[in-house]
């Protein structure tokens, strides 16, 4: 870690390391070894955990019914000198912790001036202190945004705005999102839309609105192609919140809007739990959907309240979540140049710095015995096997002549007209889902 100051942060904090599944110290990985070997990779590299910068270091604890409670050592600090003092906490957390990676939004690391041309001036001050921090430092970053949501500029949205000026200003602070992304070698470009959506259609050109879209995201192709950033375009799904509807609802939803607009070639979505859950899915499910249609590119870590009906953002601990998400990521390959963002905030009442190490430990060995177990049923083929055989229908008489485009109406009339029965087996819910807590409770 650079040593360019004396102030320490997280002093009562040392290095967290692993120290298996009976030790009691809080601070220790239980699961996750970043050094074993799992399906032929190291726990690191299987889960390329990322430090959320907003959520660890900006996020104060406010709520809709009260104010900070957030105790950080930094928060002494105020403009540019906290902005600063953020840096400096980041990366001693990173260290130790020991991610390989972070992600922020612009104006997490900086704080906006009167105009575009002086925020981007503070901009330029934090990157390069960011930038002489990294060179000494095993944290990369997985990806940069642009907050275009916080400020009152992004009322009616950012690309999907009905003021064109708006729109102007939007594609110069990406323009700058993705000379940072450059200079900083993200390894992935995302675009949260956090106001691309509308509150009632009463006062909306949808067309409009998503033609617009789309011509922004052209454009944010070409400037990465002229500029030679190389790294990975995401699209994060997200069915409400802020507006009633946003247009990049789900997986599916995404998908149709980038083969619509000719953009899937360029883009991959980021997926996040707690936004699955919102649209009414599982995190499982979005997954298998981007996976399925080859566009799964990176994760969002989070899980939502199920009692609760919007994003609250918690650190995942759910082991079913886990090991279902990584068996889709494993399914899958991996995630590439994508990883395991903790797009995720301590709870209001967790409010101790020492609760940032300790939220983020459980959230890696959530995610570490999700791997183990995931890779264990894949190596078992314990679902491969019985949903091979539950469809095996397929593999041979007319279902291999449908699946192989040998049948129309007329030869399956033919085919069925005079069957007298036809049965149907059972799907075994229960039995895999026992199966599932076997493998849970023994690997």
């Amino acid at each position: 870690m650079v040593q360019s100051t004396l102030r320490t942060y997280f002093e009562s904090v040392n290095k967290v390391a692993y120290e298996g599944k009976d030790s009691k110290n809080p601070l220790a990985f239980k699961y996750y070894n970043p050094e074993e070997v799992i399906g032929g990779k190291t726990m690191k590299d299987q889960l390329r955990f990322s430090v959320a910068y907003w959520h660890t270091f900006t996020a104060d604890g406010t709520d809709p019914f009260g104010v900070a409670t957030m105790q950080r050592p930094w928060n002494r600090f105020s403009g540019m000198d906290l902005a600063k003092a953020r840096v400096e906490a980041a990366f001693e957390l990173f260290e130790k912790l020991g991610v390989p990676f972070f992600a922020f939004h612009d104006r997490d690391v900086a704080p906006e001036g009167s105009t575009l041309r002086e925020t981007n001036k503070n901009l330029y001050v934090i990157i390069e202190m960011i930038k002489e921090y990294m060179k000494t430092s095993n944290t990369k970053l997985l990806w940069n945004t642009a907050n275009m949501f916080s400020n009152p500029r992004f009322v009616h949205g950012a690309a999907t705005t009905s003021n064109a000026d708006v729109f102007a200003y939007a594609a110069a602070q990406v323009k700058k999102g993705l000379e940072t992304a450059k200079e900083l070698g993200a390894e992935n470009y995302v675009f949260w839309g956090g106001r691309e959506g509308y509150e009632t259609l009463l006062n909306t050109d949808l067309k409009l609105e998503l033609d617009n879209l789309a011509r922004f995201m052209h454009m944010a192709v070409d400037y990465a192609k002229e500029i030679g950033f190389d790294g990975q375009f995401l699209i994060e799904p997200k069915p409400k919140e802020p507006t009633t509807h946003q247009y990049d609802t789900d997986a599916a939803t995404t998908i149709s809007f980038l083969r619509q607009y000719g953009l899937e070639d360029y883009f991959k979505l980021n997926l996040e739990a707690n936004h699955a859950t919102l649209a009414g899915h599982t995190f499982e499910h979005e997954l298998r959907v981007a996976r399925t249609s080859g566009f799964l590119g990176s994760v969002d870590a989070n899980q939502g309240n199920p009692l609760l009906g919007w994003d609250t953002d918690e650190f995942p601990t759910d082991l079913y979540s886990t090991t279902l998400a990584m068996y889709e990521i494993l399914k899958n390959g991996g995630l590439g140049h994508g990883g395991l963002n903790f797009d995720a905030k301590v709870r209001r009442t967790s409010f101790e710095p020492e609760d940032l190490f300790y939220a983020h430990v459980a959230g890696m060995d959530a995610f570490a015995r999700g791997l183990k177990v995931a890779h264990k049923l894949i190596e078992d083929r314990v679902f491969d096997d019985f949903i091979e055989q539950r469809y095996s229908s397929f593999a041979s008489g007319i279902g291999q002549d449908i699946v192989e485009g040998r049948t129309n109406f007329h030869t399956l009339e033919a085919y069925i007209l005079d069957k007298d029965h036809i049965k149907n087996v059972s799907g075994r819910t229960e039995q895999l889902k026992a199966t599932l807590n076997q493998y849970l409770l023994e690997v």
